[in-house]
């Protein structure tokens, strides 16, 4: 592997008051998580020259954490893609370094609902601002309806089965047993996956990702600075970022996601397949989610996905290993997860992961979801 093909590399990763932030700030536990990721870098506060962040509740909030934590980026940028907008930010931080934008990119994220929940504000801001007229005045649970909708689909279409959907769910449990960070760490089983209250039919509370406090940021610079800057620089070999709808009444086809054009540009810039990645970063903020990315990704064929995660596959030692730290269902979920895939695909890739730690690790592929599997971006990792 070359390593520096895509010219940008992530350099340091930082990670604060995952679970529960008590009484902190959401700019309080971002600022502790980009100072670690600053320091990590091998640079200082003040040669951070590119800021990305995005916010669930705020239009200003690039500019709230600037002030924070006392830079003046000659880059900027808040482009909201939802859940995928950290994955995509690799592509827009990338253009800005080879334009000479920049030189040191800071892209962070955190957020508060377990301790200041607020999603029926979120949910009544939606209902007002979002273009969604079809939908709104049948009062939908979303996210989780939009998601059903999906799930119930490929199980009509494909015959992927509850349990199946539970492997999921069971094989990120095992992984966050392994991480004393995850949040949810106790046992769980098929049979507790299916026998959980039921939120929206076919998922059960346990098809559902976490909602927990936490913050996350990552440092990305040119790959020729990160070598000289810290002793263990992650590649950034491709970036697909693909969008094709809003609102789940307007998908295509409720079995396909727009990760079929995220995946395939992502591959195309990386110089490789779906056979050359050792572990995959994929976002499940439900199980139907992995099955459908693991298809529309290239892992296996369309209406495989159910049966591909039986029997273990994705979970310690298994032959693709998946969602390594736990994921959205078991390690944490702020809102948007997808810097912590970036996070954990870094982790993984230095070989610094403890007791998950996969050997022999030298490529990851993370794939981040933004909306109503509405917005997909994919990036391949590596390291030389």
């Amino acid at each position: 592997m070359s390593g520096r093909r895509n010219g940008i590399a992530v350099a340091g990763t930082g990670l604060a008051a995952l679970g529960h932030a008590g009484s902190r700030s959401e700019q309080d536990i971002i600022a502790q998580a980009a100072h670690t990721a600053v320091r990590a870098s091998g640079l200082r506060m003040s040669d951070i020259d590119g800021l990305i962040t995005a916010s669930l509740t705020s239009p200003w909030w690039v500019m709230r954490m600037a002030e924070y934590l006392g830079i003046r980026p000659s880059f900027s940028d808040s482009t909201m893609f939802g859940g995928s907008s950290f994955i995509a930010a690799l592509e827009i931080a990338q253009l800005a370094i080879a334009a000479g934008r920049c030189e040191n990119v800071l892209i962070c994220y955190g957020a508060t609902p377990r301790s200041a929940p607020s999603s029926s504000q979120i949910n009544r801001m939606r209902a007002e601002l979002d273009p969604q007229h079809y939908e709104h005045p049948y009062k939908p649970f979303n996210p989780v309806t939009s998601y059903a909708l999906a799930t119930a689909r490929h199980m009509h279409e494909y015959g992927t089965t509850r349990e199946q959907l539970a492997e999921v769910a069971v094989s990120a449990r095992r992984w966050a047993q392994l991480n004393s960070d995850a949040f949810a760490r106790d046992s769980l089983t098929i049979d507790d996956v299916l026998a959980a209250p039921m939120i929206s039919d076919p998922l059960t509370v346990r098809d559902c990702c976490l909602v927990t406090d936490g913050a996350g940021a990552f440092v990305v610079t040119s790959s020729e600075r990160a070598a000289d800057l810290c002793p263990a620089p992650v590649d950034v070999l491709g970036v697909g970022h693909a969008h094709w709808h809003r609102q789940i009444s307007s998908m295509p086809d409720l079995t396909v996601t727009p990760a079929v054009d995220s995946g395939r540009r992502a591959f195309a810039t990386a110089g490789l397949r779906p056979a050359d990645i050792d572990i995959v970063e994929l976002y499940d903020a439900f199980t139907i989610t992995p099955i459908l990315f693991l298809e529309d990704l290239g892992f296996c064929a369309k209406g495989e996905g159910g049966a591909f995660v039986e029997g273990g596959r994705t979970g310690p030692g298994g032959s693709l290993p998946m969602n390594t730290n736990g994921g959205g269902l078991s390690f944490t979920h702020p809102g948007m997860y997808s810097i912590f895939l970036v996070i954990e695909a870094v982790t993984q890739l230095r070989g610094q992961a403890g007791d998950r730690q996969v050997d022999g690790a030298r490529t990851a592929l993370v794939h981040g979801n933004g909306g109503v599997l509405s917005s997909e971006a994919t990036a391949i990792l590596g390291v030389s």
